[in-house]
């Protein structure tokens, strides 16, 4: 196995842990202030509702043109973005949900800016995409759920694997589902609803001590915010790639945390007499060879999307740019010293 990190190195990676909190809070903080300032998370057409139009003129058009063009056929506030080569030919076009549900729209579209630029919309490269309003909504909150119950279905799995509560959290995950379930009859405000059941889930570990779930969870929570908050401060659009996006971040932050945490299982066996400090910190670097080179490798595909992937994966190689970067840091800095915080709880 190639090793990148010798096999005797030995890190205090615990006793780094503080720095690392307040690091990982200014990052969560910072989230926070962002989506607070932005009025929440830039939806796209997915979640918002509206129109999204791919249109490529005859010649190049400056961007003022199509602006105005638009503002003319009664558009306030449209979002124009030049797409593709740059040549200034292509341009990405947002309209909001109400402005979007004429049946003659993509007609008028083309008309409208034909005539305002000077230039012939070509009709073989021109793409119209509508989503109302309340189909936005419902993908919305249906994109919450999904996000939600991965990570209600994680704690089950990690529970069982690591401490054998597996009728303990799937008892637990089966009432906070019914919970959310019932309130969601009420119209709750999904992401109220969401944030309320993940406190809930929280405090549920430190009384029924399911301190590897508490470690993983705290974990992909993080990793989560922290890439909601890069979208928010890069004020990039959420749409169901992205949502995507987040999904796979879990998995790739948890597989990291699982590989860690069954180290820090054999090596409780192994060296049982040993404070939990220095297990954790044993365990830590042991894998840290293979935390290194899987992070690593992975990474460097997606910085190759990122960088040449084109306007279409984009924001979605971004995500995942984010996420490992993150999810790699929380394995190490964030999941595993929970554990330690627990025996001094306990």
């Amino acid at each position: 196995m190639m090793q990148l990190v010798k096999p005797d190195v030995n890190i205090n990676f615990v006793g780094r842990r503080f720095i690392a909190f307040v690091v990982s809070g200014l990052m969560i903080l910072a989230s926070i202030v962002s989506l607070i300032l932005h009025g929440g998370p830039k939806y796209g057409i997915d979640f918002a509702g509206g129109a999204e139009i791919l249109a490529t003129f005859d010649k190049p058009v400056p961007i003022e043109k199509v602006k105005s063009s638009l503002s003319t056929m009664g558009f306030a506030r449209p979002t124009v973005q030049l797409y593709g080569d740059k040549k200034g030919d292509t341009y990405r076009i947002l309209l909001s949900g109400d402005k979007a549900e004429s049946a003659d729209l993509p007609k008028t579209l083309k008309k409208g800016l034909a005539t305002g630029t000077g230039a012939t919309v070509l009709d073989n490269a021109f793409s119209f995409e509508m989503v109302g309003p309340q189909v936005g909504r419902d993908m919305r909150e249906k994109a919450l759920m999904a996000i939600f119950f991965s990570l209600l279905f994680i704690t089950v799995y990690i529970s069982g694997r690591f401490e054998l509560k597996w009728l303990v959290s799937a008892g637990m995950a089966a009432a906070l589902a019914l919970a959310v379930y019932a309130l969601m009859l009420f119209d709750v405000s999904m992401p109220i609803l969401i944030l309320a059941a993940m406190l809930v889930t929280l405090v549920l570990f430190w009384v029924l001590n399911l301190k590897y779930a508490m470690g993983a969870i705290v974990a992909l929570v993080h990793d989560v915010t922290i890439t909601v908050g890069l979208f928010s401060m890069f004020g990039k659009e959420f749409t169901l790639p992205i949502i995507a996006a987040l999904l796979t971040i879990i998995g790739y932050s948890l597989n990291d945390t699982i590989i860690v945490f069954d180290r820090i299982r054999e090596n409780l066996r192994k060296h049982h007499r040993q404070p939990l400090g220095t297990i954790i910190n044993r365990s830590v670097n042991e894998t840290l060879s293979r935390t290194i080179l899987t992070s690593a490798t992975t990474l460097f595909v997606v910085i190759v999307l990122f960088a040449f992937g084109g306007g279409i994966i984009h924001d979605f190689a971004f995500a995942l740019l984010a996420g490992i970067v993150v999810g790699t840091y929380s394995s190490i800095f964030v999941a595993s010293p929970i554990l330690l915080a627990w025996q001094r709880r306990s």
